[in-house]
């Protein structure tokens, strides 16, 4: 039962509970430390970007050996001792093939933004990511205008941001020598804020 998976932090679960629990839940849950927090519905706009992301890298990715998922598969930061449910991130770690139920050693990591998760996407979250030494590039979409934020990993680990927004038509993801458009990747999306701020 979902109810079973709420946890406080006087008694924290540990993975293997979390994992245990988890694949019985009707909802899903991200653990962080040995709590575990509910994931609440995503928006239409949410929903229909991360999609649009998974088609165009599931296409370019084909035949180089590397995975697409979606936000109902775990990425493990073992570092941490956290379970996240990332809206799409991309491995081409032949050790990621050895587990089914979560991944470890993603190379892309993407979070769509929403209100009311955007403050740990880039605080809390994004911390227990950057421990992960796999992974080479962090991205937050926006839903509200058309905004990429790139966090890129560099020397001495070293983390930079780069913004694109639609003014200029392109963004690009280095890790996989990818290159898309905020035509395709915004497309069906109807924005709820005015107009004005899509640039």
């Amino acid at each position: 039962m979902a109810t079973a998976m709420m946890a406080s932090s006087d008694f924290p679960l540990t993975p293997e509970e979390y994992l245990r629990l988890e694949s019985t839940s009707e909802i899903k849950h991200e653990y962080l430390n040995g709590d575990v927090y509910a994931m609440a519905g995503a928006s239409d706009s949410h929903v229909t970007i991360a999609g649009n992301l998974f088609v165009l890298l599931r296409s370019h990715v084909r035949g180089r050996g590397c995975r697409v998922y979606l936000s109902d598969m775990k990425l493990r930061v073992a570092q941490r001792h956290s379970f996240f449910y990332p809206d799409v991130f991309v491995t081409c770690e032949p050790r990621d093939r050895q587990t089914t139920h979560y991944k470890r050693f993603p190379t892309l990591i993407v979070e769509v933004l929403s209100p009311s998760t955007e403050a740990f996407d880039r605080g809390d979250k994004f911390a227990a990511y950057q421990s992960l030494e796999s992974l080479q590039e962090y991205v937050l979409i926006n839903t509200e205008k058309q905004r990429v934020e790139m966090f890129r990993r560099g020397e001495g680990g070293v983390w930079t941001l780069q913004n694109y927004t639609a003014m200029e038509g392109i963004f690009e993801l280095k890790s996989l020598q990818f290159q898309g458009s905020f035509e395709a990747l915004y497309e069906d999306v109807v924005f709820e804020a005015d107009s004005s701020t899509l640039i």
